[in-house]
């Protein structure tokens, strides 16, 4: 179920209107259940103006009162508001957290911009809070389009015979400032500083409300029926900074701006249009077509459009958590970073860091996860680095040995070891007295861990692929580890539950994973969430692990912390890095001092990007 809350009041122009009202046109179409939100008291004026439109939907289902919002399972709720007010905004998270709904602002300008779960500016904007992507190439574009040669003909001035310039004006659906009169009248009064190419304008005004008097030379609309399909037939278009402006760049149409207020010239500066202006009459239509070129360029407007916001909206497959997945507590009002498919939260009671998506990672846990993509970024795959993989698990199973007490004579303790890959850890954790058994996605991975390492291992996700396992495969175990699996939960908190019910009593729980209190995080977070990968759901910190641990019946025993990289120091990282290389290229392996100093403040400090936890499983009821 998808609701739509346009911006259906007089005095916001036509665009935002316009716009969701043909998103729900079109995801009716594509077979979505979807709503439009029309508050009751502009229910009734809002349907006289959109008469005729509605005659094209084939089923209108308007709810204007919050009774008809609660108890239905909404998926999707799209804000087109403008501006929304954080009393409005408040009422939207409400119906978010009962639903579970995800929130999607669409050129959102008002003070709640930065909480949306996810940000869509269809229009390039101004604002310090950046939206996770702009594409003008989503907007409902006309399919007519100016051939590419004759807009540069008549750019070149090779147009043939000297002929009227038209021009068409028109300031959306209200202009309540009047300023298509404006720019007729001055055109016509500054017509002589026009090109030579052409003779006088042929100027055609939409003005929804007429001037009191004709203006000689100008031929006056009240509206054209499906406007953008029309513009092809113009040499020039003048508007104010929206829809329009964009719907011209891509029919090919050169395109002068005129503002309506400080906000919208701004915008037009942004996005780099010409403003309507005495001097910049002057220009030739070579200018205009070159500025309209460099702007369908910057925003992917010079192709052919493939898809338009609804197109986009029908394929998405979100995923933005109501609550911290983790703990189930709040998450913090402002967004922590955005990027194109990826908006970050912090929870507000653990404090770890969440992750929303608008479409699925483009991982599959196959052969080549391990191959290619582990080549790339270590130089070698994993079956190549087994050996220094094995080390670093008897490190690993050292810190294990010290801390278990469930060693009872000569009986091997049971160990689930889930993400095993190919086995390393399996294989040292056997030479301690272990008995291992395995769970691992990649088919290719569990298979060699059967049939070369000789271990159990089943296929599969945890918890589901341990149903039906045989007899003593299922549990209860001593040790159960995750080494760099547990970000690949979207719900870590249930993980933990099922972990703890499969652990016998005062049993050990063990995992590594990336940490954002380390050098990367603290030099810059946002750069550390750009660069994590798409599959890592959650991200931890020592100090938040031991929050979380506790809540789900574990004891934390003991913090590791790994991925020391002097390197990533700012301002002294970079002359490590390079002198590293260096001495490792030129085959010395030695490590200059800088490195060394560096290395040990980051080991005292605790800075390392990474870390390895260990905790004991308790008693619930009594821990809490």
């Amino acid at each position: 179920m998808v609701l739509i809350i346009p911006a259906c009041e007089r005095g916001r122009g036509g665009g935002h209107l316009s716009r969701s009202l043909l998103l729900l046109k079109n995801l009716q179409f594509k077979g979505f259940d979807t709503y439009l939100w029309i508050p009751e008291a502009l229910k009734e004026d809002f349907i006289q103006r959109f008469k005729d439109f509605f005659k094209t939907v084939n089923r209108l289902q308007i709810l204007s009162r919050r009774e008809e919002l609660e108890g239905r399972d909404w998926k999707l709720i799209i804000l087109d508001r403008f501006r929304i007010s954080r009393k409005e905004f408040a009422l939207w998270s409400s119906l978010k957290r009962h639903s579970g709904a995800v929130l999607v602002g669409i050129d959102e300008g008002g003070p709640c911009r930065k909480n949306f779960d996810f940000l869509i500016d269809l229009l390039p904007g101004i604002s310090r809070h950046r939206p996770n992507f702009t594409a003008p190439a989503l907007l409902h574009l006309p399919k007519n389009r100016r051939s590419i040669e004759g807009a540069v003909g008549d750019a070149a001035g090779h147009a043939g015979p000297e002929r009227p310039l038209r021009v068409l004006i028109s300031f959306g659906v209200e202009d309540s400032a009047g300023l298509g009169i404006i720019a007729a009248r001055s055109i016509v009064k500054n017509y002589s500083l026009l090109i030579p190419n052409f003779s006088l304008p042929e100027i055609t005004l939409i003005a929804p409300i007429p001037p009191e008097k004709p203006i000689a030379g100008v031929e006056i609309k009240r509206k054209i029926p499906h406007l953008m399909e029309h513009l092809a037939e113009y040499d020039l278009f003048i508007t104010h900074f929206g829809l329009g402006a964009f719907e011209a760049v891509y029919a090919r149409l050169p395109v002068m701006l005129l503002h309506p207020t400080r906000y919208h010239k701004r915008l037009a500066k942004n996005a780099g249009f010409i403003t309507l202006s005495f001097a910049s009459l002057r220009l030739c239509v070579s200018s205009l077509c070159e500025n309209s070129s460099e702007i369908a360029k910057r925003y992917g407007l010079e192709d052919d459009q493939k898809e338009d916001i609804s197109s986009f909206i029908a394929g998405l497959k979100l995923h933005a958590p109501a609550v911290c997945p983790a703990c189930g507590g709040e998450a913090r009002r402002s967004v922590l970073a955005r990027f194109p498919e990826e908006t970050y939260r912090c929870c507000h009671r653990c404090g770890i860091i969440f992750l929303a998506r608008l479409k699925p990672p483009p991982f599959e846990y196959g052969r080549e996860y391990f191959f290619e993509q582990y080549k790339k970024q270590y130089g070698k795959t994993y079956l190549e680095d087994f050996p220094n993989l094995l080390e670093m698990a008897r490190r690993r199973l050292g810190h294990i040995q010290n801390i278990s007490q469930r060693h009872k004579g000569h009986s091997k303790r049971s160990l689930l070891d889930i993400g095993c890959a190919y086995g390393p850890f399996m294989a040292a954790a056997a030479e301690a007295g272990f008995a291992p058994m395995g769970l691992e996605p990649c088919e290719d991975a569990a298979r060699y861990v059967t049939e070369e390492l000789g271990f159990p291992c089943r296929q599969g996700f945890f918890p589901q692929a341990l149903k039906g396992a045989e007899p003593g495969l299922e549990g209860p175990f001593d040790l159960i580890t995750l080494w760099y699996v547990v970000e690949h939960f979207k719900e870590p908190g249930q993980m933990l539950r099922e972990i703890h019910g499969l652990l016998k009593e005062g049993g050990l729980l063990a995992f590594s994973t990336p940490s954002f209190s380390g050098i990367s995080g603290r030099k810059s977070l946002k750069n550390f969430l750009e660069a994590s990968p798409a599959d890592h759901w959650t991200i931890w910190s020592p100090r938040i692990c031991k929050r979380v641990l506790k809540r789900h019946g574990f004891r934390l025993r003991k913090i590791v912390i790994t991925g020391h990289h002097p390197e990533r120091f700012p301002l002294f990282g970079r002359f490590v890095e390079s002198r590293f290389v260096k001495a490792h290229s030129a085959g010395s392996g030695k490590e200059g001092l800088l490195y060394r100093l560096l290395l040990l403040l980051s080991r005292l400090l605790r800075l390392g990007d990474g870390f390895e936890a260990y905790a004991v499983k308790v008693n619930t009821k009594k821990y809490r």
